[in-house]
């Protein structure tokens, strides 16, 4: 297949991108010009087979048709605007976000695209505190998780009316090597290797992480999925084992006793986030009915995963 992916250098981005390579299929990467990305996805110094790379601003994915070399089967939208944590607050940022997915769906269509794939995330939500299934109704508390949700239902009536399978992928916490530097494990493991303490939040809520290549799997199965994502319902929860959410501080107390117990915790100290303090309950039982996947890597192996490529 050929696959046009937004967001390609991003975290999730870019596992997806080489999970897609790895599979044999050709992947168009939109990146922004002179992005000092880019060399993230070459191997061994080289642009791996199978890879294009195109130049377009997220607002001006209009002008990708005759770009990305014939007609494409699948739109993978991971590109965001406003993305951290402090532009997650930015209404006008996140609308800007929400315009430049409708205009990527209206330009899918020009291409040929018979399924845009759109990655959505947790904060639709909004505050659970029980198990939450796809069906779970969406309280976001952050101008960025009401733009997640209002592309789900925009892009989903768009899709219908341009006859495209349309597929809404909410990702949970995903970690991994790789990881932007800032995020909680990555923090982690910089103060406790160095004998740092480690200022945090009061960690008591409930938490599941989900490693990047299960990750990048679950993206790529999605792509190739023979059937119709949107018949089945277009929203999929992507998290991690289901067996492993547990409180936020006993992730915390394993990656200190995996890092040598150096260093200390020091809770109570950070306020919580944009969408406050949350509680991540994936789940994941459509994902592994529908596709047949599941994620092979539990916590324990992905920080030691982490550790060794230190």
């Amino acid at each position: 297949m050929h696959i046009v992916a937004t967001g390609a250098t991003s975290f999730v981005g870019l596992g997806a991108v080489k999970e897609l390579l790895r599979r044999g299929h050709f992947v168009t990467a939109v990146l922004r010009e002179n992005s000092v990305k880019t060399e993230l996805l070459k191997e061994n110094g080289a642009f791996p087979e199978g890879l294009k790379i195109v130049y377009e601003d997220l607002g001006s994915l209009s002008r990708l048709p005759g770009k990305t070399g014939g007609r494409c089967d699948v739109f993978l939208h991971m590109g965001w605007r406003g993305a951290g944590s402090d532009s997650r607050k930015n209404g006008d940022i996140q609308k800007q976000s929400v315009q430049d997915t409708m205009c990527a769906v209206r330009t899918a269509r020009e291409m040929g695209v018979k399924r845009f794939l759109f990655t959505g995330s947790q904060a639709e939500y909004g505050l659970r505190s029980s198990l939450t299934d796809e069906e779970a109704p969406c309280k976001p508390t952050s101008p960025y998780g009401q733009a997640k949700l209002e592309v789900r239902y925009h892009a989903e009536e768009l899709c219908a009316e341009l006859s495209m399978d349309y597929g809404h992928v909410r990702i949970f916490s995903v970690y991994g090597p790789g990881d932007h530097p800032w995020s909680l494990i990555s923090s982690c493991v910089k103060a406790f290797r160095n004998g740092q303490k480690m200022e945090l939040s009061s960690c008591t809520q409930l938490w599941n992480f989900l490693y990047i290549d299960d990750a990048a799997r679950a993206l790529a199965s999605l792509a190739e999925y023979s059937g119709s994502l949107a018949e089945q319902g277009c929203v999929y929860n992507l998290g991690g084992p289901m067996e492993e959410t547990r409180p936020l501080r006993l992730f915390v107390e394993e990656i200190y006793d995996l890092c040598g117990r150096k260093g200390e915790m020091n809770y109570g100290v950070k306020s919580p986030n944009a969408e406050g303090i949350v509680n991540l309950i994936p789940d994941i039982r459509k994902m592994e009915k529908v596709l047949g996947w599941h994620p092979d890597i539990n916590f324990k192996q992905g920080m030691t995963n982490i550790l060794r490529k230190l």
